[in-house]
């Protein structure tokens, strides 16, 4: 028997998602709230059900895609006048929410389903909307090993590489672990170029240099700030995203309050929090996140001009 998915949230990384589902031979129905994600995820051929509580009626597995913890949380429990997800799922039906929300969000949210009489996972994914859309997404995952193995081959129809980071929450722990590492490194990625720039430097000489030396990262070799070394990262398309800057200062933003909340001292994470929050609530802050580097660029021009 075909297992039966309910997919909430179809936006741009939903959407692509639960059509590989689909292409899998799953039986999907989704939905959104947008209208506009409705249309993009019916173009692209989704199956869009008129309700979410349509779609999880009948559903053998859950997922959610949504903006945050308490969206989450919200639609998990609803409210007096509309009874919320965890009540209408039929008894044993596994929710896997593969939004990026905090650690704490996250177990609540598996207590929930749990005390609900179902299974939960957390999953969030990295490799942004060209990993959503090819099907090699990454997907980090919290939960009991069994849940674990029962969905493995619903993440192998999304994603390339999927790891079983533990109990409830560590999924999210990894993401936001992850993720922090890539904003502090895109900074610095960055800032070097910028100043190889001002040094005269050409960016396929520093990017020669640095790919094959101890400067190599994935924000190099794969999202390289600047056009031309690497043809296929989103400084060849103007910065369309790709992973957008206003998402990059959500994670960062969760990772520091996760760190306020351990006592862990990271200066650095704190730092690129501010960096890229500051991006984010500028005019480029729908850009990918590499557009940071025209950020540093214009910063430094002013304190050039300062300066002189």
């Amino acid at each position: 028997m075909t297992t039966a998915i309910a997919f909430l949230g179809l936006g741009h990384m939903g959407g692509p998602m639960a059509l590989n589902l689909m292409k899998a031979g799953y039986s999907v129905s989704g939905f959104d709230l947008s209208p506009a994600a409705v249309e993009t995820a019916r173009a692209l051929g989704v199956n869009v059900v008129a309700s979410a509580q349509e779609a999880v009626a009948t559903a053998d597995v859950v997922f959610t895609m949504l903006p945050m913890g308490s969206h989450v949380i919200a639609a998990y429990t609803g409210t007096p006048e509309s009874p919320g997800l965890l009540a209408i799922a039929r008894p044993g039906t596994l929710f896997i929410d593969s939004s990026t929300i905090a650690v704490d969000d996250a177990r609540t949210a598996n207590d929930l389903a749990i005390a609900a009489g179902h299974r939960a996972l957390d999953a969030p994914v990295s490799g942004g909307t060209v990993g959503a859309a090819a099907a090699t997404l990454a997907f980090m995952v919290g939960g009991s090993a069994d849940d674990f193995a029962t969905a493995n081959p619903l993440f192998e129809a999304m994603g390339k590489r999927i790891v079983h980071c533990g109990g409830p929450g560590l999924g999210q722990a990894a993401k936001v672990c992850n993720n922090m590492i890539l904003g502090i490194s895109m900074i610095a990625v960055s800032e070097a170029f910028v100043l190889g720039e001002k040094l005269g430097l050409s960016h396929e000489a520093l990017y020669d240099v640095a790919s094959n030396a101890s400067g190599a990262c994935w924000a190099l070799t794969t999202n390289c700030p600047v056009p031309g070394p690497v043809p296929t990262s989103p400084a060849n398309r103007d910065y369309a995203p790709g992973f957008g800057g206003i998402l990059m200062a959500k994670d960062l933003g969760l990772a520091t309050e996760a760190m306020s909340s351990t006592g862990v001292d990271g200066p650095m994470g704190a730092l690129a929090n501010a960096i890229f929050r500051r991006f984010a609530d500028g005019e480029n802050g729908g850009q990918d996140f590499s557009g940071i580097i025209n950020e540093i660029r214009d910063r430094s021009s002013v304190a050039e001009t300062i300066g002189n």
